[in-house]
């Protein structure tokens, strides 16, 4: 990490289909090897398949989950005088964003279903219930946090 600058902030245009800048984030984390129209096709599949089987707006399901996943507070690593302390620190609102991110796409990844869309698409409705892997993610992050919540004087 440089101690000079900041890392400057990257410009990131909205998707085509909604004009949605998270969702634009979201497909360029789903994408590999700079395959867009990959990624595009597989969020907007994800998508009509979340219309068809919940009958609601799949833009406003997508962002429920993508805030049901964000964790509040997570553990980072401090060293003090030897020891090594997992202190609980609150996480920054584009933090939150990118883990939010990162976590639901891990989580779709590591599903059974045939491909992708189908994957990301049960995903998202998962986590827009309250269910699912990343869910469970973000609970087991906050659960070590509350753990570790006596570390907490040791926050820089």
């Amino acid at each position: 990490m440089s101690r000079r600058h900041a890392a400057t902030k990257r410009v990131v245009n909205p998707d085509p289909k909604f004009g949605d800048l998270v969702l634009s984030k979201f497909m360029n984390s789903i994408m590999y090897e700079g395959k867009k129209s990959v990624a595009e096709s597989i969020v907007y599949g994800a998508f009509d398949r979340m219309q068809t089987k919940a009958k609601a707006d799949p833009l406003q399901m997508f962002h429920t989950a993508l805030e049901n996943v964000a964790p509040a507070v997570e553990v980072r690593s401090r060293r003090v005088g030897g020891a090594t302390y997992q202190v609980p620190v609150d996480v920054r609102t584009d933090r939150r964003q990118a883990l939010a991110i990162r976590w639901i796409i891990i989580a779709a990844r590591a599903r059974n279903e045939n491909t992708m869309e189908e994957r990301l698409s049960a995903e998202l409705l998962d986590a827009a219930n309250n269910r699912g892997t990343a869910v469970k993610k973000r609970e087991d992050t906050h659960k070590m946090a509350e753990a570790n919540r006596a570390f907490s004087h040791y926050r820089w």
